[in-house]
This record gives C-alpha cells, sequence and structure tokens, in this order.
C-alpha cells in the first residue's frame, strides 16, 4: 500500500491519503485516496500506481473500476484498495470524512519506501 500511496504522489500535488478502514470494514484493509486534476492526470496516476506495485512484486489489481470515465478509478489489490479521484469527485464523494473513524496511517519517508516495504 505504500509503495500505491508513494507512486500517487509522485504524479499529482493533492494529498494522498491512506486510512486503516480493516477494523470497520472487513473486506480490506486500507483505503489509499487520492486525485487528479483532470482525466488524463487521474489516468496517470491509476497506470503509476499499476506500474509500481508491478515493480515491487505485486501483482495487478484483482478488480479494476472507472478507468474509462476516469471521474473516480478503483484499483482492488485485496489488502488495499486505492481510490483516485477527479479533484470534484473527491470533494462530492469525501470518503476522508465518510470514513472519519478509521486512522490514518503516516506514511514511512521515501527512503524506507526504496528498500521494500509492503504493497
Amino acid at each position: 500500500m505504500f509503495v500505491a500511496a508513494d507512486a500517487a504522489s509522485s504524479k499529482t500535488i493533492d494529498p494522498t491519503v491512506v486510512l486503516d478502514v480493516g477494523d470497520l470494514l472487513g473486506i480490506t484493509d486500507h483505503f489509499v485516496i487520492t486525485s487528479g486534476s483532470n482525466v488524463r492526470q487521474v489516468r496517470t496516476i491509476a497506470e503509476e500506481i499499476e506500474r509500481r506495485v508491478k515493480a515491487q512484486g505485486g501483482g495487478p489489481p484483482r478488480y479494476i473500476e472507472g478507468r474509462d470515465d476516469a471521474r473516480w478509478v478503483l484499483l482492488d489489490y485485496g489488502d488495499f484498495v486505492v481510490h483516485v479521484f477527479l479533484d470534484e469527485a473527491r470533494r462530492y464523494y469525501d470518503l476522508e470524512r465518510l470514513w472519519s473513524d478509521a486512522p490514518r496511517v503516516d506514511q514511512p519517508g521515501p527512503k524506507a519506501r526504496r528498500v521494500g516495504v509492503e504493497t
């Protein structure tokens, strides 16, 4: 999940948030939430996440939704789910508020991410 969050952060200036939803949701452990300012950027962020997770030894997402429309691309990796929003869709759905009971997970520094933390 940290690799996905780092990949997202490398392609956008919008904040990337990791929420620990495991105790609240039961079907995944973490949400990675990020956004881009246009559909092209949203697609680029999603592609970069897929590329980096694969490069770190992770498999492809189990499920992908929304790539064609690119207003809200969902990448389901099982243990974590990535939500890549168009800015206005992120504000509208406001997952950070919806899941406000979920603790935010601090991301390790860049060096830790390069040395092989979980994906």
